[in-house]
């Protein structure tokens, strides 16, 4: 292992998307001997001290194998040291092998890992790729941040001595992959909070997904705050007026909300949520939940659907009391589970009130299908037609273009609903509707519905060997309010929505027993 590049530089300003945005993050290689101090490297500077820097973060840290892995994906011959706005450039050093805690010796200095990156947009600037952040989560590429135990002179080509392990043995990975996909076991998490050198967010982080799981909490659709793929449209909370309610299924309202001056709203990636902070009554605390963006992008309003949930105090709220002309303190859109353009097979697979970020990147991929060759498989699953939201919205979408593929599964039709005209598939989504619905093995596929839903089909997919690249997921359950004047700038909030997992479908589909609770 060795030190292959030292890069510093500070935070300047620069045009993107029509804003001047100040970053850091455009670090160049720097020759000679360097002196790694507690706060960082001498000459480097970050530019949002939220999300970067400080002791814990003193150093980012990113591997020459990624480099060359986003080379081939990305098909870019570019590449210059500091390219993703890491520190220190190394050989060695992977993600899935080193583990929280670790110490290693780098010249005269001595380094811990604490966390892995949350990636923010501004690498999507450095690397004028939008995309960029939500492929690095996507792709399990991170990178880590190091805190310096002991101060000292490093340079390029030093070797890279590993002198502790760290407690517990949990890789940079498996972090990672706790707090972003859809399962977070709670002898896991709190194996993750036993270990002293987890920076601080990540830990309230995992302390609050612990606490939400032994208090059952499932109202709304959380997030942790993770760095944005674009500047926010606002920060903190500004007033939206209600436009429009409606009844899109037996449990399930949608809410129309439009600016206050009757101007458009701003546009969001599909996929993405808004928090929405709402005052039970006059003398409570206001409470925020997260609920993702149903529309189309380009669309003049937002649109959100909510669940009404047996003991929802947010949700029972909206129902009952929301009417057309309220207002209601929403974020602007957020997130990073977001649909990502390509040209393979898109698989959209959803459950319950799971169709909504789903809904957005159906309406996306079927607007963008006469410039790119595109199939696609719209697979929704639900009780039955009464608890279908959206469902109209979904076949007049998709009515007539071949290349959209349509399943619903229904795991208790009614006595009047017959399989073949109401819907395509009885009981529960398995490998062998896969299979029968010809979905395809070379796919990108989205998943996001009830926890339930979408541990039964990741252990379907493991069962079936199923490798961590190309599935993308978002679980709904407990939420947590943005802290201070921006909604994004709280990194400790629990948090199903983000990409969380990806999986390559790489065999053949096996056919299993193995059933999957949707609803």
């Amino acid at each position: 292992m060795k030190l292959v590049s030292i890069n510093a530089g500070l935070p300047r300003d620069v045009e993107w998307g029509g804003k001047i945005v100040r970053t850091g993050i455009w670090k160049v290689a720097v020759s000679g001997r360097v002196f790694a101090g507690k706060h960082g490297l001498e000459g480097d500077g970050q530019a949002d001290l939220v999300g970067h820097g400080g002791e814990h973060r003193a150093l980012m840290v990113y591997q020459l194998e990624s480099y060359r892995y986003w080379e081939a994906h990305l098909e870019r011959s570019d590449f210059v040291f500091g390219q993703f706005g890491e520190n220190l450039t190394v050989d060695g050093l992977a993600d899935n092998e080193v583990c929280i805690g670790d110490r290693f010796r780098i010249g005269g200095a001595v380094f811990e890992i604490t966390q892995p990156r949350v990636t923010c947009y501004k690498v999507g600037i450095r690397m004028n790729e939008s995309r960029m952040p939500a492929l690095l989560v996507a792709h399990r590429r991170p990178g880590f941040y190091f805190r310096v135990i002991e101060e000292g002179i490093i340079e390029a080509g030093d070797l890279i001595k590993k002198i502790l392990d760290g407690p517990e043995r949990m890789t940079v990975a498996e972090i990672d992959s706790l707090l972003y996909t859809a399962d977070h076991p709670a002898v896991s998490l709190a194996k993750a909070l036993s270990i002293p050198s987890l920076s601080q967010g990540w830990q309230n982080s995992f302390k609050d997904l612990l606490n939400s799981a032994a208090s059952g909490e499932t109202s709304g659709n959380a997030d942790l705050v993770a760095q944005p793929l674009a500047p926010p449209a606002w920060t903190g909370f500004r007033k939206l007026r209600v436009q429009a309610v409606k009844q899109e299924s037996e449990d399930v309202r949608s809410f129309e909300l439009a600016m206050e001056d009757g101007t458009h709203v701003p546009d969001f990636f599909p996929g993405q949520h808004i928090a929405v902070k709402l005052r039970i009554t006059a003398s409570s605390s206001p409470i925020t939940r997260m609920y993702s963006l149903s529309g189309a992008v380009g669309d003049p309003i937002y649109r959100i659907g909510v669940k009404r949930e047996k003991q929802g105090v947010a949700s029972g709220y909206l129902h009952q009391s929301v009417k057309t002309g309220d207002l209601i303190e929403a974020s602007a859109p957020r997130g990073t589970f977001v649909l990502v353009e390509e040209s393979n097979p898109l698989v959209l697979l959803s459950a319950g009130v799971g169709i909504t970020p789903m809904l957005a990147m159906l309406h996306s991929a079927v607007s963008n299908l006469s410039r790119m060759s595109r199939e696609i498989w719209w697979i929704h699953s639900a009780q039955n037609s009464s608890h279908y939201p959206f469902a109209k919205e979904v076949s007049d979408l998709i009515a007539g273009i071949t290349r959209v593929h349509f399943a619903r599964i229904f795991s208790r039709p009614t006595g009047e609903e017959l399989q073949g005209r109401d819907f395509e598939e009885l009981g529960h989504l398995d490998m062998s509707m896969l299979e029968r619905l010809g979905v395809p093995k070379n796919a990108a596929f989205y998943m996001c519905g009830p926890g339930a839903y979408l541990t039964s089909l990741s252990e379907l997919l493991l069962v079936c060997g199923i490798a961590n690249s190309d599935v993308h997921v978002e679980a709904f359950g407990p939420s947590a309010a943005p802290a201070g004047q921006s909604a994004h700038s709280k990194p400790s909030t629990s948090r199903p929505g983000g990409i969380r997992s990806t999986r390559n479908f790489r065999q053949e589909w096996r056919f299993l027993s193995l059933g999957c609770a949707v609803s």
